[in-house]
């Protein structure tokens, strides 16, 4: 659905007093307006649903895209009903360390936006500085051209969007993508939503030295670092869903690798939890191909605390 403006009421000139610009008069035959109705219809609450059941926490993060949603559905009843519409603003920007859900909130807002109409196809296309920027002269656009090609009638996500922008290179062709980014941004709006996502700090940096995203974009949602308690939650989630389980001990085991993995380098949230679990995995898969004889059924889905107290992580304890 495209949504277009409407022309605004004329000026009514008094003659004693000087002209004054007319309120705009509100539609003939409004009528009734059932926004519970319009609510259900529009698959809003399934969405923001899937979304509260895949990701543990965020909350601020999951008000704010209730939020948008509303903005959006309130004003496609509005173009509906008759009034002025001008089609909003939609390009995001999502900034959190890795393992925050980032991709998984736009995949999301991709959804609601195609439900109600703000996007032909509702698909998310991810991107980094690689899938746009070219390594010689004339390389560039058409790298980039396919990938605008490809997201048009969805959500366009480039992660790590910082990269696109390396002023300390003179040779370097970043430059050119943005400049194409910052076009379709602006005279494709209508078909496209843009979010830049990375590091906070480093995205400030990145939108100082190049005010034609900022003004751009109309929404910063900032994602924050997963407490230990809800690391735990994602992991048991992760396991439900792969039908494995802790016992006591490993509980334990996985919460006390999860307190020393948050003190160190590199820590990945729910990307560093998901890789803990991989791991656990493995070893338990070895230690029960070395069990002689049949074992339980129930050994096949429970990871031993010695499956997790093997990682490096406990190497100096």
């Amino acid at each position: 659905m495209r949504l277009k403006s409407r022309p605004v009421a004329g000026t009514v000139t008094n003659p004693v007093s000087p002209a004054t610009p007319a309120a705009p008069a509100p539609p003939d035959g409004l009528g009734v307006v059932d926004l519970a109705k319009a609510y259900r219809e529009s698959n809003i609450e399934e969405v923001l649903a899937d979304l509260d059941r895949e990701l543990v926490g965020l909350q601020p993060v999951k008000t704010r895209i209730g939020e948008i949603a509303s903005l959006l559905l309130v004003g496609r009843l509005r173009e509906e009903q008759g009034f002025n519409s001008d089609r909003p603003t939609l390009h995001m920007s999502f900034t959190g360390r890795p393992g925050t859900g980032k991709t998984t909130v736009a995949l999301r807002m991709a959804k609601i936006l195609h439900h109600l109409g703000y996007v032909r196809r509702g698909h998310l296309v991810v991107a980094t500085r690689d899938d746009l920027v070219g390594q010689y002269v004339g390389h560039t656009a058409p790298k980039t051209k396919e990938v605008i090609k490809r997201a048009l009638g969805g959500v366009l996500f480039i992660d790590e969007a910082y990269y696109l922008y390396r002023p300390e290179n003179e040779r370097d062709y970043g430059q050119e993508a943005i400049e194409m980014l910052l076009q379709v941004m602006e005279n494709q709006r209508d078909d496209l939503v843009v979010i830049l996502a990375g590091y906070r700090e480093r995205m400030e940096t990145f939108f100082h030295s190049n005010p034609g995203f900022h003004s751009r974009v109309a929404h910063h949602l900032d994602f924050p670092d997963y407490s230990l308690e809800e690391l735990m939650g994602i992991a048991d989630l992760m396991l439900s869903r792969q039908q494995y389980a802790f016992d006591d001990d490993s509980r334990r085991a996985f919460q006390d690798y999860l307190e020393r993995r948050m003190r160190q380098p590199h820590f990945a949230n729910a990307r560093s939890v998901r890789n803990a679990i991989d791991r656990a995995k493995l070893r338990q898969a070895n230690r029960l191909v070395r069990v002689p004889g049949s074992l339980p059924r129930e050994e096949l889905a429970r990871l031993d605390a010695d499956d997790i107290r093997q990682s490096r992580v406990f190497g100096d304890s």
